[in-house]
């Protein structure tokens, strides 16, 4: 989506403000992959492409931070979509009375007028109790808000949900899909403990389809003529893409009077939990993310350890692989990021310098013993190999020298967490990441 640039920068002044701050990147040389140098270790995060050492706070900020923001678009994810100059952010329901008068339920759907963009059904649940304004987790759905909670005026989505989704028929919703996933969202404890809780499908903003693209690059594709319109959705990457959607519901979240605009916690698990990361990465406005069981384009490392990338008898590798993820989900990243399968060590770059992009803000990884295919061993060495920049701006680090037990949180600035089970996200997940919140994001 590197070619993407020239697309996103043609469309109507009318319709975009432009690139925002979050999303621009500077005008540099990309080198291709025969003149990148190979470095099988993580590369060091305060150091610039040509070889200067960042020293000071205000290095990192001016340079190397939109240095890294710059090469993660052009080799990896793909330019996050521009913000737009304007949204509506329509409010169809306000009920008081929900979860038996604890919250207040809205619907909100967020629209760019006049045109034919994708539209975001936010659903939003504040608690009643808050006496100002409160810290909110926005989280990334898979299977639409309609099976995050059964009430029926929660509208059914219509987007594509393909096969996974319980209660779907063809890929689309029915009313067998509500509060289909209700036991993995505890909303009634998430008020409880005097958060807003917030959320969104990632179909809303475009399909998980490798072959098919109906929704935002689809929509820049009809802006667009020739081979800047095929780029927009052959040489797409969903997760940028998602990650807009992320950043559009940051721009409702902050007009809401029930929420603190300086405490918004970004969400998600594996895929969601990537866009999660990056969209917070990029968005100075989200103050914490928590990208859970994110693994391979997430947060663990792209030079996957040799052990742990060597074929098993299954012929799989224990964790995933870039060659692995873009061969299953080709459509996630862009088209340059495919060029690395047989040389993760020429990235000039890696997952931690994501994490470091969040600096000084916390950012907890939260993983499962039985998910290795996220290579959770792996994800605490990223953890740690982002700590020289977050001591560099004097926000601490992770306040454990090796890999916690099952079951221990790390609350540090930079939190690691692993459980027993499976690749899932759980109401149980939920109270750690609450707790987490607690300690990063309540005192403020």
């Amino acid at each position: 989506m590197n070619s993407l640039v020239p697309c996103l920068a043609g469309l109507s002044a009318a319709l975009l403000c432009g690139c925002s701050t979050m999303n621009t990147s500077p005008k540099s040389h990309f080198a291709g992959i025969d003149q990148l140098a190979s470095s099988p270790a993580l590369p060091d995060p305060l150091v610039l492409n040509n070889g200067r050492k960042i020293t000071t706070a205000r290095e990192w900020n001016d340079e190397r931070r939109p240095e890294l923001k710059a090469l993660f678009a052009h080799y990896m994810y793909g330019e996050i979509p521009p913000k737009p100059a304007r949204r509506n952010f329509d409010t169809r329901i306000v009920d008081k009375q929900f979860l038996n008068g604890a919250a207040t339920l809205k619907l909100v759907t967020i629209s760019i007028p006049g045109h034919d963009t994708p539209k975001i059904d936010l659903l939003v649940v504040t608690p009643n109790a808050a006496t100002k304004p409160a810290p909110a987790f926005l989280a990334l759905n898979f299977c639409g808000n309609h099976a995050v909670h059964p009430d029926p005026r929660i509208p059914l989505a219509k987007s594509f949900f393909g096969t996974g989704c319980k209660g779907c028929v063809d890929g689309l919703a029915t009313d067998a899909a509500r509060g289909a996933q209700a036991t993995n969202w505890p909303l009634e404890q998430i008020i409880a403990r005097g958060y807003v809780f917030a959320t969104f499908a990632n179909a809303d903003v475009d399909s998980d389809r490798a072959g098919v693209s109906d929704g935002v690059y689809a929509w820049l594709a009809k802006e667009q003529a020739g081979s800047a319109a095929n780029s927009a959705t052959t040489n797409r990457g969903c997760i940028a893409g998602w990650a807009w959607g992320f950043q559009r519901c940051v721009d409702y979240l902050t007009t809401d009077l029930a929420i603190d605009p300086a405490r918004i916690a970004a969400v998600g698990h594996s895929r969601n939990g990537k866009t999660a990361l990056l969209a917070a990465a990029y968005d100075e406005r989200i103050a914490l993310a928590i990208p859970h069981q994110a693994g391979c384009g997430g947060t663990a490392p792209n030079r996957v350890a040799p052990a742990l990338a060597a074929p098993q008898a299954n012929g799989r590798p224990t964790a995933e692989t870039m060659a692995v993820i873009n061969k299953s989900f080709p459509h996630w990243f862009n088209a340059e990021y495919k060029k690395f399968n047989g040389a993760p060590e020429k990235l000039p770059f890696d997952q931690h310098e994501l994490v470091a992009l969040m600096a000084p803000r916390p950012v907890l990884l939260s993983n499962a013993a039985g998910d290795q295919w996220a290579n959770p061993t792996q994800q605490f060495e990223v953890l740690k190999a982002a700590e020289p920049v977050y001591r560099l701006l004097g926000a601490g680090g992770c306040d454990a020298s090796e890999m916690p037990p099952e079951g221990k949180l790390i609350s540090s600035k930079l939190g690691y967490y692993i459980r027993p089970g499976a690749h899932s996200m759980t109401s149980g997940d939920w109270m750690v990441f609450l707790d987490f919140a607690d300690q990063q994001m309540r005192a403020r």
